[in-house]
């Protein structure tokens, strides 16, 4: 109760050989030799006053006071790690890890990601496209680019781009193709769907479009259906049908002529792309010159 600490390093020797149950294990993960924690732990017992380990032949057991002790080192152990983590992420100011959706990686971020580099050379960029949640907390990445609500709790959020969905086709199709003067010759076309609107019931999906649209005695629920937005696109620009574009990823594409939007109707997605980073992540230089950089894109 007078707040007397045991030596780290014994604490640390005793969470390693209790966690992985053997003292030539702890050694080897410590780089020391078995000997030094036999040491430690015995120096570790006298210290508290109870036996933590029943030495066996080729195998030591924890005793219940053991037990007691060692849920706690392991979390104050997983805890000092996250921070050195951090902290090396903080001072680490050459690499700028990001993460961000596969579809907002190939048809928004990769297409402009050159301009920053020319911006901003010293600064090595290190783009995950993935769809997993990553930590932001645990140092691996420092900015996330997430499509959703934007309620994440705990981490600092800003809107970075909002979305509408309307359908487009290639140049190819709309020439050569059965005639898209209206909404309703898209009965006569084959529909391309995007998986997440599977996932989301709230996402604009075709037969919400065809209804906004006044079409009738069509459902729009046939056609192929693709697992990510660039790969529906990729479809559409190949001329296999007409697709219900979201605006932000759609953009290059059709600004480059190689998609058409179709009809002047579109509708509102409630979801948004966010800009989200760990608390305290903007104070360092290069987060902030990233997050600065893409507010400039998405207003431009």
């Amino acid at each position: 109760m007078n707040g007397h600490l045991p030596p780290l390093s014994a604490l640390r020797a005793f969470e390693a050989a209790a966690r992985l149950k053997s003292f030539s294990k702890a050694a080897e993960e410590l780089s020391v030799t078995p000997a030094a924690i036999s040491h430690q732990i015995h120096a570790l017992e006298e210290d508290l006053g109870v036996q933590l380990f029943r030495r066996l032949n080729r195998a030591v057991e924890l005793t219940a006071s053991a037990k007691v002790l060692l849920p706690g080192l392991s979390d104050a152990f997983a805890g000092i790690q996250a921070s050195v983590r951090r902290l090396r992420a903080h001072n680490d100011t050459g690499t700028l890890t990001v993460t961000a959706s596969p579809s907002f990686a190939a048809k928004w971020l990769v297409v402009r990601l050159h301009r920053f580099q020319e911006r901003w050379p010293e600064i090595d960029v290190r783009l995950s496209a993935t769809d997993n949640v990553v930590d932001l907390t645990g140092g691996d990445f420092d900015i996330a680019i997430r499509y959703g609500s934007g309620r994440y709790p705990g981490l600092h959020v800003e809107p970075l781009m909002k979305n509408e969905v309307f359908p487009a086709c290639s140049p190819h199709l709309l020439e050569t193709g059965p005639s898209l003067r209206t909404p309703d010759d898209l009965r006569r076309h084959a529909l391309i769907h995007d998986q997440a609107v599977d996932r989301d019931p709230l996402a604009p999906s075709w037969p919400m479009w065809l209804k906004a649209a006044g079409v009738s005695g069509f459902s729009g629920t046939s056609g192929i259906t693709y697992n990510a937005s660039y790969l529906a696109l990729d479809a559409a620009i190949a001329g296999h049908g007409v697709v219900l574009a979201t605006s932000t990823i759609a953009a290059a594409d059709i600004a480059a002529g190689r998609l058409v939007r179709l009809f002047s109707l579109a509708l509102p997605d409630l979801f948004a792309y966010y800009i989200v980073t760990a608390p305290g992540a903007l104070e360092r230089a290069k987060v902030k010159a990233f997050r600065d950089w893409l507010r400039q894109e998405a207003d431009a």
